[in-house]
């Protein structure tokens, strides 16, 4: 099967996509080529950080990057996958050659109100809904590589 190329974006590259980006390549092994990208790049949320430290994936030397630097390169993709709660279907640019766009709508770890740990447990909820939906896509992928619908 050939590697399928992804990019995940969200607002600010700086919490969600990250996060899916990291579960997709854990998960999905050398079978996926995974970027992650922002319509307005920031930097990662320092919760997202410790979040994801906390099964073990190091997002501390991670920089953001911007969706329309892959545009321009002319980067084509089987998968572009937004996850960002709000939509951004206008904002988001058509990727050529795309085979698939899908929308998975997550909260945004940055809005989450709190003390310090409720906005933990918040941010740890959305992390955890994101490698469920992972796991669940590849399932879905495998069953459709096998015939199954």
């Amino acid at each position: 099967m050939p590697t399928r190329r992804v990019l995940f974006i969200c607002t600010h590259n700086s919490a969600r996509s990250q996060m899916a980006e990291a579960f997709l390549k854990s998960l999905g092994g050398d079978r996926f080529e995974v970027h992650s990208a922002g319509l307005e790049p920031t930097t990662v949320n320092p919760m997202v950080v410790r979040a994801m430290g906390e099964l073990g994936f190091d997002l501390s030397e991670n920089r953001t990057k911007n969706v329309f630097d892959f545009f321009r390169s002319g980067k084509l993709f089987d998968y572009v996958i937004t996850v960002c709660r709000e939509s951004l279907e206008q904002k988001c640019p058509v990727f050529p050659g795309i085979t698939r766009r899908l929308h998975w709508g997550f909260d945004d770890p940055a809005a989450v109100e709190g003390t310090d740990e409720e906005k933990m447990e918040k941010v740890r909820a959305i992390r955890d809904a994101i490698r469920s939906k992972i796991a669940d896509w590849l399932m879905e992928l495998e069953g459709e590589g096998r015939g199954e619908t």
